[in-house]
């Protein structure tokens, strides 16, 4: 069975998030608005995607 990957897209800007959710962005590898980054699906980064839902766009991958 494969594992399910998770293209994750930062859509909105963090300008006035607080500083937890931007150094959340940056641990997801995210370094400027419309990057793109490709993770696995583990508990780890859905709750990092949890925490900046509103900043990003997220899709299931092959």
């Amino acid at each position: 069975m494969d594992a399910k990957k998770l293209k994750i897209k930062w859509k909105r800007s963090a300008i006035g998030s607080p500083k937890d959710q931007k150094a959340t962005i940056r641990a997801l590898g995210l370094k400027k608005l419309n990057d793109e980054v490709i993770h696995d699906n583990t508990p780890v980064i859905q709750g990092m995607i949890f925490k900046v839902r509103h900043l990003v766009e997220v899709t299931e991958v092959e």
